[in-house]
């Protein structure tokens, strides 16, 4: 996949499917975007993502928004899914104020090469996001493209969304948002050194410190699973799913500095894996994370857990 980034002078020579978005979350609904430009792939177009960094919301926000996906974990998902470029476009205010028959005539089927727009109703570009679907239709003569009109994905009656995922995740309900999502919420970072507390007491965990930008479920302790990625690519763990239960939160019996992290242990794992990168999917809320008595009264309530997340993942 190559990777446009932090430059607004870019052209690509080779025609272009196009999907526009924010892609937050990367939901059923942006799934079923990607779906149509696979299917023009094989008509011989290549498949393009254009999205703005930082998103239009982020960028007029007073107050930082979080994501559900960090830039990082979305260029991994489109890696993933294949697709052939990512356009991260620079957003600031002269292109805040672009008009949107601008930004069709002179992004879209100048620089971004687009001959297939693939787009929800509620798609919106240019000042004010003035720019609709309807635009998108009426240009399309002019500049040689074809507009493929993607229909909402519903569930339970609601249209799935960003904002219905952040919902469900805000609330800590991550069966449903795995639902929206097509797979479950998940967190990824670099593994870093903790206290090693949890090794003090025969319980050893891998810690990773969440992106401030990324948006984490209430505090508390989650069954999950990992994907650990080592840098060479060469370790007996890449591409494995683990076992694993998850704490979220500033551990609040043990540490005062109230840093949120996200610590997770691994059944029958014992690999040294300090600086691999790790994907934490977060399955079911066990328990809300609460302050102890003392270390004898956690180290309990972890052998506790641990014990049950031994049930739920069948071990």
């Amino acid at each position: 996949m190559i990777i446009i980034e932090n430059t607004t002078e870019f052209h690509i020579e080779e025609a272009t499917a196009t999907a526009i978005g924010k892609f937050d979350g990367f939901h059923r609904g942006h799934q079923k975007l990607l779906e149509c430009l696979h299917q023009q792939k094989e008509k011989g177009l290549k498949s393009a993502v254009f999205t703005f960094v930082p998103s239009p919301a982020a960028f007029f926000s007073k107050d930082p928004i979080r994501e559900l996906s960090t830039l990082e974990e979305k260029r991994r998902i489109f890696e993933n899914a294949g697709v052939d470029y990512l356009i991260e476009y620079p957003f600031y205010q002269e292109i805040a104020d672009m008009a949107p028959e601008t930004f069709i005539k002179e992004v879209l089927a100048g620089r971004v090469h687009a001959k297939c727009v693939a787009a929800g109703e509620d798609v919106s570009y240019g000042k004010c996001g003035a720019g609709d679907y309807q635009l998108l239709q009426r240009m399309a003569p002019d500049y040689g493209y074809q507009v493929i009109l993607i229909d909402k994905v519903l569930y339970g009656g609601r249209e799935v969304s960003s904002t219905y995922v952040r919902e469900e995740v805000g609330s800590g309900n991550m069966e449903l948002a795995a639902e929206l999502l097509g797979m479950p919420y998940h967190v990824s970072g670099e593994i870093i050194h903790g206290k090693k507390f949890g090794r003090t007491i025969g319980m050893p965990t891998v810690n990773l410190l969440p992106p401030q930008d990324k948006l984490l479920p209430p505090k508390g302790v989650y069954y999950s699973y990992v994907y650990l990625h080592s840098k060479n690519g060469t370790m007996s763990y890449d591409g494995k799913r683990l076992a694993a239960i998850t704490n979220i939160g500033t551990k609040p019996t043990v540490d005062q500095r109230c840093v949120m992290g996200v610590e997770t242990y691994l059944y029958d794992f014992d690999g040294d894996v300090y600086g691999e990168h790790m994907e934490v999917y977060l399955l079911k809320h066990k328990r809300s994370e609460i302050r102890f008595d003392g270390v004898d009264a956690l180290k309990a309530q972890m052998a506790a857990d641990i014990a049950e997340g031994r049930k739920y993942h069948g071990l």
